[in-house]
């Protein structure tokens, strides 16, 4: 027995835009459920009749594989997919495109889908299911109506030719979809053989090795590249190794833009708010004062190593960013697991400050910056209203329906985690992003429960 779903989205978009927007590869990326861990196997550069697109995700302990097939291509109205494997035992989507009078554009998702084991299927399974489409769908409707709004800001601009390195993380993943839905060229900066086919261009920054003919002709390069600071104990080693990925890719793209004969317009370079290190209560701008520890000693050297293409003209901007909100990874990834079994209370009194952003700010303020000339050198990525970790930890209960009170000593972070998660957990960062404001940036969530109920799709 097939189900029917619908689901209309009204954006201030024309239906060229907006037909063009679903058309660009980084529309899957963008159009994912934010708390989907989804991984794009292939994808053909067409919506038109045949083209597929295929990719994995987690259903329970196993992975499954998604083949869309697209048929009956109709620009700028309507195109359809096929689902050729997956979950459903069918499943037909029609993507239709309508534009109003006053020139914005409905988008209407019509799915036709069929259940494994029929009438059992359903009777078992079609609740929870019909709950999970619906959840998507609102999701891929906020996603959409944001990104046409925050590239309709600089549509009067041309469009650039980036380079990024560090693309397969948490925050250049979804940077990369959102530039290239915006009909940016995006290349990306690789370590392994490149794909034939794929914009990417290899490098091996810990041999020093680049082409710089390559990199020639870019109007902006973007480097978020290195190790994780939170993804291993912090052992000698690998400390050398946090610094190393840094300081040494950087200066490699450094020297590399300085000999170029184009040089980029921008060359913007990830730091992070570790450059105060632990600062208790203060209030911290782009003008405080440099921290002491590990992480700031490496966040200056990070940012020294970017600064050196000030000299040849080159518009520099270096990123200080707080904790990315993310349910698929980096720090809320590492939360979710202990918060939904009712252990997310407060690490020691829960008194540090916790300087946050959601990942759709992250990248509306670096496209935000990277488009407005004015705007170089540092800048403070995180919400306007950072909060005590004890507040944290209350208001993600509070979205996962969970308790929040058992609090966690931090030697018992020290014995799981070492040095690094004694850092990072109870380490006291209060940034304010003013220069960022200052530039005219808007926030999408400057309170920390909208911007955890859009990273979880928990929005009542």
């Amino acid at each position: 027995m097939s189900i029917y779903y619908e689901h209309k989205t009204h954006v201030k978009a024309n239906v060229e835009d907006t037909f063009a927007w679903h058309e660009r590869k980084g529309s899957f990326r963008r159009l994912m459920p934010p708390w989907e861990v989804a991984e794009e196997v292939r994808a053909d550069d067409t919506l038109e009749e045949g083209a597929q697109r295929i990719f994995r995700f987690p259903m329970g302990p196993i992975k499954m594989k998604w083949i869309a097939r697209h048929s009956k291509y109709n620009p700028p109205h309507s195109f359809e997919d096929d689902m050729l494997k997956g979950p459903f035992k069918s499943w037909h989507h029609k993507h239709q495109f309508t534009q109003n009078d006053d020139g914005s554009t409905y988008v209407i998702d019509k799915v036709n889908y069929k259940l494994p084991m029929g009438f059992l299927g359903k009777i078992v399974a079609g609740k929870m299911v019909r709950k999970r489409i619906e959840r998507m769908f609102f999701a891929r409707q906020i996603r959409l109506e944001r990104d046409l709004e925050r590239h309709a800001q600089f549509a009067h601009l041309p469009r650039k030719k980036i380079l990024v390195a560090g693309s397969s993380g948490l925050i250049g993943r979804q940077l990369v979809a959102f530039l290239d839905t915006g009909g940016h060229d995006v290349w990306r900066l690789v370590r392994r053989d490149t794909k034939k086919g794929e914009k990417e261009i290899k490098w091996l920054p810990d041999k020093n090795e680049i082409n710089p003919e390559e990199i020639e002709g870019f109007d902006t390069i973007i480097h978020l590249g290195g190790a994780g600071i939170g993804d291993k104990r912090w052992s000698k080693k690998r400390m050398k190794l946090i610094e190393d990925s840094r300081v040494n890719s950087t200066s490699l793209l450094a020297k590399t833009i300085g000999n170029l004969s184009k040089k980029p317009e921008l060359f913007m370079v990830a730091s992070a708010m570790g450059w105060y290190g632990e600062r208790g209560d203060e209030v911290l701008t782009e003008n405080s004062k440099l921290g002491e520890g590990f992480l700031p000693r490496i966040c200056e050297n990070w940012e020294q190593a970017a600064n050196g293409v000030k000299d040849f003209g080159v518009r520099t901007i270096n990123l200080r960013t707080g904790i990315v909100l993310d349910a698929t990874g980096g720090a809320l990834g590492k939360m979710l697991l202990p918060a939904k079994l009712g252990g997310g209370g407060p690490i020691g009194r829960g008194r540090q400050w916790y300087s946050w952003i959601s990942m759709d700010d992250q990248i509306y303020s670096m496209h935000h910056l990277m488009m407005t000339e004015e705007c170089e050198g540092v800048y403070n990525i995180g919400s306007p209203e950072p909060v005590r970790q004890k507040r944290f930890a209350k208001v993600l209960g509070k979205v996962l329906r969970r308790p929040a009170f058992i609090p966690t000593p931090p030697f018992a972070i020290w014995f799981l985690f070492g040095k690094m998660g004694v850092s990072l957990t109870t380490e006291s960062t209060k940034i304010i992003p003013e220069r960022l404001v200052e530039s005219g940036y808007v926030f999408e969530h400057s309170d920390l429960e909208s911007a955890l109920r859009d990273s979880l799709g928990l929005w009542r």
